[in-house]
């Protein structure tokens, strides 16, 4: 068997694997040990066995992943996201479809405590949706701001994708956070012009303002200090070299959770329910990164990887060309897997690919934008049709709005997306300026 028709069986076992609903983690696996046998025998795969577990979980840097995710969870139990909304209602609630924008620029900050796209989709929904059907606003637009806003929770730092992806690729997390800050600030206000034209453009979906008081502005603003402040400490210590992004994890988690004892709004209950949905989330993680280790294994003993690359070479495409067909690859990707699932199983297939294509950058400044490319087009998976698993969370919290509306909905986001990416595929500064002053 060629080694490019082994790659495909071992695809195909893993995507039916997932179509009878086995976990991700388990389909990955079961697929990289048929091959590693089918190429290398029981006796090498025993011994590979052996080792590679305590090879991929002796790594220092894996734990920053439950220490941001434990950090996500103490902003969300301490309520933190409902100051969040408030503080941004009255900053654009006099704008048509200021609650809307609001709700954008709640999952924003919300995101640079959180890291998960889904926990701040669901925890800022539970506060906005609410307050948008309350206030008038359809049901399309309300889930379909949240669903969307809700992916800049893995665009601002702390992004769980880019840690995974930057313990895959042995880059600078600091330096990859830094890259990331200006294509999510893009992001967020490419989502509020989107909801701007759409409420003009398409009428009755949003009422025409709601009034907000000065006195209401100063109020709500007292009640962000301490997220802006714990946002300062953990990232300014990172950038200013204080401490390490693990070290940044632990002193964010720490101060989080001291905010929400001092907001009281942190029992024991919610205390164990934050530590428990860690450690969930955690074994999710680190299953997944043996499935996927599993996996690359046999295609690397494959070589499928290396006939890939000359293959694509062979083409004598221009190298951005070669690179935004990767971006449309993840899209269509995103449509059946999940974003950590797929940075796990292609960044070993395609980094080396894109690492060798001259775009006229070093190889480090090649890798951090095309990072960045990597975490802009996984996003559109989480709102894009069939799956979109935002618009899934947040359609089960808003159960009167139809998921058909919800994605009718998404449409502008999408487009807002797609001249997002194009920016930062044919600009790289865009991404590469802040990690200027890193070096």
């Amino acid at each position: 068997m060629t080694p490019l028709a082994l790659a495909l069986l071992l695809f195909a076992i893993m995507l039916v694997l997932m179509a009878l609903r086995v976990p991700i983690a388990v389909a990955m696996f079961a697929a990289g040990l048929t091959g590693y046998l089918m190429k290398a025998g029981w006796l090498p795969l025993a011994a590979h066995l052996k080792t590679y577990a305590y090879a991929r979980f002796s790594s220092y840097d894996l734990s920053v992943i439950p220490l941001f995710l434990l950090m996500g969870q103490f902003a969300t139990q301490g309520g933190l996201s409902r100051a969040l909304f408030k503080f941004a209602a009255a900053v654009l609630g006099n704008f048509r479809g200021g609650l809307a924008m609001a709700s954008v620029v709640a999952c924003a900050a919300f995101g640079s405590v959180c890291g998960s796209s889904i926990a701040t989709a669901a925890t800022i929904g539970s506060v906005a949706l609410p307050e948008m059907k309350r206030h008038g606003y359809s049901g399309r637009l309300a889930t379909a701001t949240v669903a969307a806003g809700g992916t800049l929770g893995i665009l601002i730092p702390p992004s769980v994708i880019l840690v995974v992806y930057a313990i895959l690729t042995e880059q600078n997390i600091a330096k990859l956070f830094a890259a990331a800050f200006v294509p999510g600030l893009i992001a967020m206000l490419g989502y509020i012009i989107a909801i701007g034209l759409y409420v003009r453009l398409v009428p009755g979906h949003a009422p025409e303002h709601d009034k907000v008081s000065r006195e209401d502005l100063w109020q709500s603003a007292l009640g962000v200090w301490p997220i802006v402040a714990i946002f300062l400490v953990v990232f300014g210590g990172i950038y200013g070299g204080v401490f390490t992004p693990t070290e940044g994890a632990s002193v964010g988690a720490a101060a989080t959770f001291l905010t929400a004892l001092l907001r009281r709004e942190m029992s024991w209950p919610k205390f164990r329910q934050s530590v428990y949905a860690t450690a969930q989330a955690s074994a999710m993680i680190f299953m997944i990164f043996l499935g996927a280790d599993m996996l690359n294994s046999a295609l690397a003993l494959s070589q499928a990887p290396n006939q890939m690359a000359e293959a694509v070479a062979a083409l004598g495409w221009p190298p951005l060309a070669i690179v935004a067909g990767i971006l449309v690859f993840y899209v269509l990707l995103g449509c059946v897997m999940d974003e950590l699932s797929m940075i796990l199983l292609t960044i070993p297939i395609f980094f080396p690919m894109v690492m060798a294509l001259d775009l006229g950058m070093d190889s480090q400044d090649k890798a951090i934008w095309f990072g960045i490319l990597v975490l802009m087009v996984v996003e559109i998976g989480l709102i894009a049709p069939p799956v979109g698993l935002n618009v899934y969370v947040v359609n089960g919290i808003d159960r009167d709005t139809p998921i058909g509306e919800s994605y009718r909905g998404v449409l502008p986001f999408l487009a807002s997306d797609v001249v997002r990416t194009a920016l930062l595929l044919f600009f790289p500064p865009l991404s590469l300026y802040l990690t200027q002053f890193m070096r």
